[in-house]
């Protein structure tokens, strides 16, 4: 009487390698598709399987909406990016076309207001030509008033930060205080000299919150610093 023989045990393959010799033999599939949709996946998003068909199906959807989304925050980007450097051409055009700081520190507020609404802009300057004749934006910059500048400046070249309404009154005594706090950015006028400050706010306290990047600040501080020595040298040689 012969001994049965004992069945032989099972052997599991191994996920990586089944996956490994798939990724290998990409043709594998080729005259089998019938086996294509007999094999189920994992429903992305609910409990169940679907055909891997279906997944396939499903994930190019996803793929497609996900580029989708892509390209039009990069075109919302764009239009804005375009916007600003519509905003930003305006002001400098306008400041280049000043021919004397009084008309600098008009085109400044009028600029700034309708581009950027901005609601109030201060050019404090260390040595003004003709103190009775400063009108605001222009202002005389004294003690108090630098002190409470670098104050706000806190050690740095340019700062967005609030603005109490005590320091509105004091460095913005031409315009209308917010009724607790604004906020503004400031930004440091040098151009190998101490020229000033430019102080721009708004009555919104979170307008020019301290998380705002100062780049435009620096840049504009810039472009006034610059001019302002440019007119400063037309005046003199008028004189």
């Amino acid at each position: 009487m012969s001994q049965a023989q004992a069945p032989e045990p099972r052997t599991t393959l191994d996920p990586e390698r089944v996956a490994h010799w798939l990724a290998r033999h990409p043709d594998f599939f080729v005259g089998r598709e019938g086996l294509l949709q007999q094999l189920k996946v994992p429903h992305p998003h609910t409990q169940g399987a679907i055909s891997l068909l279906e997944r396939l199906v499903h994930d190019l959807r996803e793929r497609a909406e996900t580029a989708e989304w892509r390209l039009e925050h990069l075109l919302e980007t764009a239009r804005h990016n375009e916007a600003q450097y519509q905003r930003t051409r305006s002001l400098i055009l306008a400041l280049l076309e000043a021919e004397n700081i009084d008309a600098l520190g008009e085109a400044l507020s009028t600029q700034l207001s309708e581009q950027f609404r901005t609601q109030a802009v201060a050019l404090w300057l260390d040595s003004p030509h003709d103190d009775s004749a400063v009108q605001p934006p222009q202002l005389r910059l004294d003690d108090a008033a630098r002190a409470t500048l670098e104050a706000l400046l806190d050690g740095h070249n340019s700062r967005c930060t609030q603005l109490s309404r005590d320091a509105w009154h004091q460095l913005l005594p031409h315009s209308e205080p917010p009724e607790n706090s604004g906020s503004c950015a400031v930004t440091r006028l040098t151009m190998g000299e101490p020229l000033g400050y430019l102080l721009l706010a708004s009555q919104e306290s979170e307008h020019f919150r301290a998380t705002l990047d100062t780049l435009f600040t620096d840049y504009l501080g810039e472009i006034v610093g610059r001019l302002l020595i440019r007119l400063d040298t037309a005046h003199a040689r008028r004189d």
